[in-house]
């Protein structure tokens, strides 16, 4: 019974890796973090409110992501603490304060916002927090001469 308990699980699991890229789950590489996500199913919820919230902004000479190229120019052993800092900017400041009288791109923006999470709570179990404090705090000089320099 154990035998066959086993197998099924092995098979379940086999067949789950297999379908991922079906089911429109991706795999997130940062640097020694692998994250996997329904990039899919974000995708969609962005693409049915992209045109009302696009036709929102007025201020179309400004660019907060130029490309998504310059984000690959991130290095890897750099890449899981970017994301970290994005996602929080994403749920801390964008995702809070966007307002809107549309129910349905409310409630899009709410489903991406709680992907976002899922992606950050899932994060979080591959970051080792005193680890990530100690290597912030040792490179402050880094954030100092880069605020000096800034005109």
């Amino acid at each position: 019974m154990k035998g066959s308990s086993f197998s099924l699980c092995l098979f379940s699991t086999v067949f789950l890796l297999l379908m991922l890229p079906s089911l429109g789950l991706k795999r997130l590489h940062l640097g020694s973090c692998v994250l996997s996500m329904n990039f899919q199913e974000m995708r969609n919820e962005f693409l049915e409110i992209k045109g009302y919230v696009q036709a929102e902004d007025g201020n179309l000479d400004k660019r907060i992501l130029k490309s998504s190229e310059a984000l690959q120019d991130t290095k890897p052993t750099e890449r899981c603490c970017f994301f970290r800092h994005l996602l929080r900017f994403y749920l801390d400041r964008v995702f809070k304060n966007y307002q809107t009288t549309n129910h349905h791109i409310r409630r899009k923006v709410s489903s991406l916002a709680n992907s976002f999470l899922g992606i950050k709570k899932e994060l979080r179990l591959c970051l080792d927090a005193q680890t990530a404090v100690v290597k912030a705090l040792g490179e402050l000089d880094i954030l100092l001469r880069w605020i000096e320099k800034t005109k």
